[in-house]
């Protein structure tokens, strides 16, 4: 059987490298590496966003929270979906009107560019890290799992990062965006079949299928057999901090969204702004469509398959692709788990290059060189370079944080990005005194916030079993200084003070200035055509 699963990665593997070959001869120039020259179709802009979005914390990790914490699991899959709500009526048309290539472009149209440009790459960093060591993650596992004997953890993880830094040093934008969207249609089909599937084992009857649910049989901590009603609240979020955990997670997924530099980025590679809005409707129908199927792979899993067995033979992260062997086979087993391999591939290869880009662009050229390119093509290179650093920083931690679950790690990611990247966006766009202060504050106060808050949460300080499988729940035995596992109730608004505090003790009139034109220019589109030029 393990010959089916390597021979359908290796068809994979072939086909984006024959993309990459094809793009890289058509990303010549920082607007073709960058933003693919801005000729991404709504359509197609709209599937790549939803083939980043939906990642291996979405097909993998929220299968297997819901399979083994029923309908608290399933809340990850309505925050997500709800989320994004905030990138349609926010983010999309300003970003787009007013940026050239990453988030700081907005920011800095109106602020001093060096120092908001530096404290947002370093934003972008760490949100692209926390996001890429859950993909890394749930590689690892799943090619361990599929290549039992030929491929183990740590190397299923260096084959990874040294795929994504191929499609992105190779092809850039318009390679990562085709790599997306082939992996979103091949998402989309394999997740409708398993979710058919789950229902055909249960005759196309909901009477079954959530009775099934309402009585999930498995062993707890002791080994007693316990049965559970996973319809009902409480198996993650319990008392006393399970409301204000899930309000915080809920806050941080609707948020966070709106501040994802590999989601922001997307919005560069359309032509104007109502190519823009039609490519998150499209993405709206696809992702809103793919979570509702979750809860089919979830409960599929926890009822057909049982979190016992899952917790031996790969652990929460494999729930969906044991649902697809319990279901229909070795080859479907093969084909779901194939379908998750070009999903972590494509989301990371989005990731990676929004970091490039936002290291190269904010940091190298505006911020160390004050915005001088001093030779052709280096703005370029530099990305190229630092793929092949991110790479590797990505790597090391995957190995690091093998134990962990991915939808989890993920949702952290989001925590950050809500808490620094969020505010200082909103405020920079709508509010007419925010300023180059406000933005530097608010930028560092919700990065600490979040990070700090997560270093001392129960994530990392105490026994966690929900957030981390096996003997890792061992590992680390100290009491959480912090009780909720997300830091977003508290983080949030932390990074918005900061924001406010930061311009009102602070005075700087020529970004009162320029407000009037970025209102115009972000809402009108008013110059857009000249992103950049500013």
């Amino acid at each position: 059987m393990s010959n089916i699963p390597l021979i359908m990665f290796l068809v994979f593997i072939a086909i984006t490298l024959g993309i990459t070959y094809w793009a890289s001869r058509r990303s010549a120039g920082a607007s073709a590496y960058f933003a693919a020259s801005r000729q991404i179709k709504g359509w197609q802009n709209g599937i790549a966003v939803a083939g980043d979005y939906m990642s291996a914390a979405s097909f993998l990790g929220i299968a297997g929270i819901i399979a083994f914490q029923g309908y608290d699991g399933f809340l990850f899959s309505v925050g997500w979906l709800v989320a994004y709500l905030t990138v349609l009526l926010v983010i999309a048309e300003p970003l787009r009107n007013a940026g050239k290539y990453t988030m700081a472009d907005v920011l800095a149209y109106r602020l001093k560019p060096r120092p908001v440009r530096a404290m947002a790459s370093l934003s972008t960093l760490t949100v692209s890290t926390f996001y890429m060591i859950a993909q890394m993650v749930g590689a690892g596992t799943l090619v361990k799992l599929l290549l039992a004997g030929k491929v183990n953890y740590n190397q299923a993880v260096i084959g990874v990062g040294i795929l994504m830094i191929v499609y992105v040093v190779f092809g850039g934008m318009l390679a990562t965006t085709w790599v997306q969207i082939i992996k979103a249609i091949l998402l989309m089909a394999g997740t409708l079949l398993l979710s058919i599937l789950v229902m055909a084992h249960f005759h196309f009857s909901f009477g079954q299928f959530f009775g099934a649910i309402a009585h999930v049989t498995y062993h707890d901590a002791k080994g007693v057999v316990v049965v559970k009603d996973f319809l009902q609240p409480g198996l993650r979020y319990k008392p006393p901090y399970g409301p204000l955990d899930l309000i915080s997670l809920g806050l941080a997924l609707i948020f966070g969204t709106a501040g994802l530099p590999h989601i922001l980025v997307r919005f560069y590679t359309v032509p104007d702004a109502k190519t823009a809005r039609h490519s998150v409707v499209w993405a709206m129908v696809l992702i809103g469509s793919f979570y509702i199927m979750t809860t089919f792979l979830g409960f599929g899993a926890a009822t057909i398959v049982g979190p016992d067995f899952i917790k031996t033979h790969g652990g929460t992260n494999m729930s969906a692709p044991l649902l697809a062997n319990a279901l229909a086979g070795s080859i479907f087993f093969a084909f779901i788990s194939a379908i998750a391999f070009a999903t972590i591939l494509a989301v990371v290869a989005g990731l990676t290059i929004s970091a490039t880009t936002s290291f190269s662009h904010d940091f190298w050229t505006n911020v160390v060189h004050n915005g001088v390119e001093r030779r052709p093509g280096e703005e370029v290179l530099v990305a190229r370079i630092s793929a092949f650093v991110v790479g590797a920083v990505a790597i090391a931690l995957a190995i690091v944080l093998q134990t962990a679950n991915v939808a989890f790690l993920v949702a952290l990611a989001f925590a950050v990005a809500a808490s620094a990247n969020l505010p200082v966006i909103v405020l920079s766009i709508f509010w007419r005194r925010f300023n180059t202060a406000g933005a530097v504050t608010g930028l560092a106060v919700g990065l600490l916030a979040s990070i700090g808050l997560i270093l001392i949460s129960p994530s990392l300080m105490g026994i966690d079993p929900p957030t981390v499988a096996g003997s890792a729940r061992h590992l680390i035995q100290a009491k959480a200084w912090f009780p909720l596992e997300n830091p977003g109730i508290l983080s949030i608004p932390l990074g918005f003070l900061g924001a406010i505090l930061g311009t009102l003790i602070s005075h700087e009139p020529t970004s009162q200035e320029k407000f009037n034109e970025l209102l115009v220019r972000s809402n009108t589109g008013l110059g857009a055509e000249k992103a950049g030029a500013h």
